[in-house]
């Protein structure tokens, strides 16, 4: 399948940030998407592609001596004339120096000075959305003031699933280690965390849905404004290689349920053009989708 909307349809544009690497917007109808990486964290490449041979994955996630590959902490900020919302917040700083260093994150990128540099103050940020609560997506969730966590973004509202803070709370020795309190218990005890039960619409056009794989209540964000589609996969496509429905990620609890959820999505993405952005994707933005001849790959990538 080859998009229906060609890739001039939307307007993307590009410029150099106060960090000194590129600020990527993608025009959708009325909204805005600017694409903010807080920095990047190697980690084992076996784990983000499961029983997918290196001989395969290596050809465009290259790893090093260690067999560790590189994977950015994606955020989205999206706007239109009334609001100005955040999709995750990056892995956070809280990290030590024995986590630094096998990260190789000896200086993580605060949120907060992720998006100033894309012209973007905390204050001004009215929504968070949470995907999932591991670490790598909501670490820059709270700040330490005061001797207390605070919201980083303090004027937000936070939403995250019901069912994923059910899920963190029970410690479960599988996946325990992904969920650290201190990014959402501090925004329950104050009020700024707003609990969803299964799929909703933020505002009008900006869809959460529930699509297990990953893990049981992750979100897909769906934004549809006009005849445009822009889709951040979060962790169900971590990297644009992911295209491939079968290629899932020795992480995810449901493999079958996610390469079924992938194979519907990646269907219609393809089939009517939707942009479509990814978890951990460290140098492409945002990409369209096509499959042909059984072969799936991303294309118009705005890297």
């Amino acid at each position: 399948m080859t998009p229906l909307i060609s890739s001039s349809a939307v307007a993307s544009s590009s410029r150099v940030n106060r960090l000194g690497s590129v600020s990527l917007v993608l025009e959708i109808g009325n909204f805005r998407i600017t694409s903010v990486r807080a920095g990047s964290y190697w980690w084992d490449g076996g784990t983000f592609f499961g029983v997918v041979p290196k001989t395969l994955w290596a050809k465009t996630q290259p790893p090093d001596e260690q067999n560790l590959i590189e994977a950015g902490f994606n955020c989205f900020v999206v706007e239109n004339d009334e609001r100005r919302i955040l999709i995750e917040t990056g892995g956070g700083v809280r990290h030590d120096e024995r986590a630094r260093a096998r990260m190789r994150t000896p200086a993580p990128v605060r949120i907060r000075e992720a998006i100033s540099a894309h012209g973007f103050e905390p204050e001004t940020i009215d929504t968070v959305i949470n995907t999932h609560l591991h670490w790598d997506h909501v670490g820059g969730n709270t700040v330490d003031e005061g001797g207390r966590a605070v919201a980083s973004m303090p004027n937000a509202r936070y939403f995250a699933q019901r069912g994923e803070l059910d899920h963190a709370r029970e410690r479960h020795p599988r996946d325990s280690v992904s969920y650290r309190e201190v990014n959402y218990e501090p925004l329950l005890e104050a009020g700024q965390m707003q609990l969803i039960d299964g799929d909703s619409e933020v505002l009008p056009g900006l869809q959460l849905t529930v699509t297990p794989g990953h893990n049981r209540s992750m979100m897909v964000v769906t934004l549809k404004s006009g005849e445009d589609t822009w889709c951040h996969f979060a962790d169900l496509v971590q990297f644009a290689v992911n295209v491939t429905p079968t290629w899932v990620s020795g992480f995810d609890l449901y493999p079958l349920e996610a390469i079924d959820n992938k194979t519907r999505l990646l269907t219609q993405a393809a089939a009517e053009g939707w942009w479509c952005s990814f978890g951990h994707e460290p140098v492409t933005s945002f990409a369209q989708v096509e499959s042909k001849d059984g072969k799936w790959r991303t294309i118009n990538n705005r890297t």
